[in-house]
């Protein structure tokens, strides 16, 4: 009988280091899938490009006939009723590469673990789907450093992406397993293993879903 891989979902906040944690998972033998990565493949579908086109015009698209980024993030953010649109035409695309690339794997024995990097892992409901979540904490100080470094971002702008989502503390106190991401790669690494080492265990002997 093939070894069950449990599903381990990332959870935090904006700029709390998920995808690295994820990524540390990863070392450890996990498969980690990112729903970031399938959103970018979903924007290079022409059924998608055409789709924002028709929605929100010819500026939906840049000159090279890319996703406007930006001009889609101004549409939806500030608007619940065009996010959701936006949402029901990627989330099930996003969820058909998820389950692909699980099958694809489900018998691979280097594979010990399917990891869902998804941000809006509560917000999707996908949560219920896996067998533990991790949360991953980092003070809100330094999460706006790492997002002014990397995204320009300032705390206002920091607040209102985050107010838009589930509270942390909802976030924290619905997760299984926390990992402090706030000190030097190995310490971080060794929560990890911890964690991993814990999940494993609990779902050992578990049967593979038909």
């Amino acid at each position: 009988m093939p070894q069950y891989k449990p599903i381990i979902g990332i959870a935090g906040g904006i700029g709390s280091g998920k995808s690295f944690v994820a990524g540390l998972f990863g070392e450890l033998g996990c498969l980690v899938i990112s729903s970031d990565d399938q959103v970018r493949d979903a924007y290079r579908d022409p059924r998608v490009l055409a789709t924002l086109r028709q929605w929100w015009g010819d500026d939906a698209l840049t000159a090279a006939g890319e996703v406007n980024k930006r001009v889609v993030a101004q549409r939806i953010f500030a608007r619940p009723a065009e996010r959701q649109r936006l949402e029901r035409l990627l989330h099930p695309m996003v969820n058909e590469a998820r389950e692909r690339v699980m099958a694809s794997a489900a018998t691979d024995p280097a594979v010990v673990a399917f990891v869902w990097d998804t941000p809006l892992l509560f917000e999707t409901g996908l949560h219920a789907k896996c067998d533990a979540v991790v949360f991953v904490q980092a003070p809100q100080a330094v999460r706006l450093a790492r997002v002014q470094a990397t995204r320009a971002w300032d705390a206002a702008e920091l607040t209102r992406r985050e107010n838009s989502q589930m509270p942390l503390d909802t976030k924290r106190e619905l997760s299984q397993y926390v990992v402090e991401n706030t000190a030097d790669a190995d310490v971080v690494r060794g929560q990890v293993r911890a964690v991993l080492s814990r999940i494993l265990e609990r779902t050992v002997g578990k049967p593979d879903p038909v």
